[in-house]
């Protein structure tokens, strides 16, 4: 492949594009800087408690919380809330929808020998299957936005048999896609895409309905090892504290996104960038003869995780390559998916104009690629 030098004037000012860990802003960093003394102390002395304290506060107003509603968080990040779930939320079986690499492994986690086997709902990738009452469910899950294929999904409440909870995978959406959390009993998330902060850690919402399930399968004969216990990670929130340390840049980085979203008018702002920033790449991919959105229903396009498909004759990894090579990264396809294709996040941190001089820029290494 020829050497490209994409000239500095079309060049996004931030050229990190990755779908997470994602683009962190220097204000978080200064926060981070600012914020050095707590670094390296107690888990479970003030400073730090406070700064706990701070983030489910943030976190609440960002989403409106309902009344009764608690935010509750615990280490080690999404993968570690699936089978968190699978221990002390999934009372006897749930419905899993499948339409990418995340909401499959979810309905791994809830194949657990203790449960009944899931009803899986699978859909080819680009598109998605929706959820629907069956007798015996007690558990509604799927991902609001399905970051390996760029597929987005309504947070919309299942009125199953009575009692079953509606669960929402929201880790690339959170933050970065209105919703009314009062439509799901749980919603959660890892804060390394829209919340600009690093992995290891999971945030959820629980409603009333979702405390009492996870109080009631803690309090029977279900063994459940005490780090994926949903009622130690509710305790110990409410303490303002976790089960075990947590690390403090991530709550800080995340703290000082929080403050940025909400003192700029919360959920509603920080949604109307990340659609500004999607419906430039989808409006671009549509107007020209070269590529199209890999997602063919507008109505499932992601918001946050564009994918864009190439035509035969132009080789999406060299222009990822070239991309790289002029300081614009992580642009790449879902490894496991195999297309020809670009995926970009354009989550809440991400400037609506680094978007466009993207556009720009991958415009330019089209041409010079001939």
């Amino acid at each position: 492949m020829p050497e490209i030098t994409i000239p500095t004037s079309l060049l996004p000012a931030d050229g990190r594009f990755g779908s997470g860990p994602t683009k962190v802003r220097q204000e978080q960093l200064d926060h981070l800087m600012a914020s050095r003394e707590i670094l390296g102390t107690s888990h479970r002395q003030a400073p730090v408690k406070d700064l706990v304290g701070r983030v489910r506060s943030g976190i609440a107003d960002l989403f409106r919380l309902p009344e009764g509603y608690e935010v509750v968080l615990g280490n080690g990040g999404s993968t570690a809330f699936w089978d968190a779930a699978a221990f002390s939320l999934i009372e006897r079986r749930s419905q899993n929808l499948v339409f990418g690499e995340f909401g499959q492994k979810f309905a791994s986690a809830a194949a657990a020998p203790w449960l009944e086997q899931p009803d899986v709902r699978t859909a080819e990738p680009g598109t998605r299957s929706t959820a629907s009452p069956v007798e015996g469910v007690d558990v509604y899950a799927w991902p609001q936005n399905e970051t390996s294929t760029g597929v987005m999904a309504p947070v919309t409440r299942v009125h199953g048999d009575p009692g079953a909870l509606t669960v929402i995978d929201a880790t690339s959406a959170a933050g970065g896609v209105d919703v009314d959390a009062a439509e799901s009993d749980v919603y959660y998330f890892a804060p390394q895409k829209n919340f600009a902060s690093d992995g290891g850690l999971w945030l959820a919402l629980l409603s009333p309905a979702a405390i009492e399930r996870v109080e009631r399968i803690a309090g029977g004969d279900r063994y459940i090892p005490e780090f994926l216990s949903l009622k130690n990670a509710l305790d110990n929130s409410r303490l303002n504290q976790t089960l075990n340390t947590p690390a403090l840049a991530t709550l800080v980085l995340l703290e000082a996104q929080l403050d940025w979203m909400n003192g700029s008018g919360g959920l509603s702002f920080a949604a109307a960038r990340t659609r500004e920033s999607s419906s430039a790449l989808y409006d671009w991919a549509e107007s020209v003869d070269y590529a199209s959105p890999f997602v063919a229903d507008p109505a499932d396009r992601s918001q946050v995780v564009v994918t864009i498909d190439f035509a035969d004759a132009i080789d999406a990894k060299a222009i990822s390559s070239a991309l790289r090579a002029n300081g614009v990264v992580d642009t790449e396809p879902y490894r496991k998916l195999g297309r020809n294709q670009l995926r970009v996040a354009t989550y809440a941190g991400i400037d609506p104009a680094d978007v466009r001089a993207l556009i720009g820029s991958i415009e330019y290494v089209v041409d010079q690629l001939g």
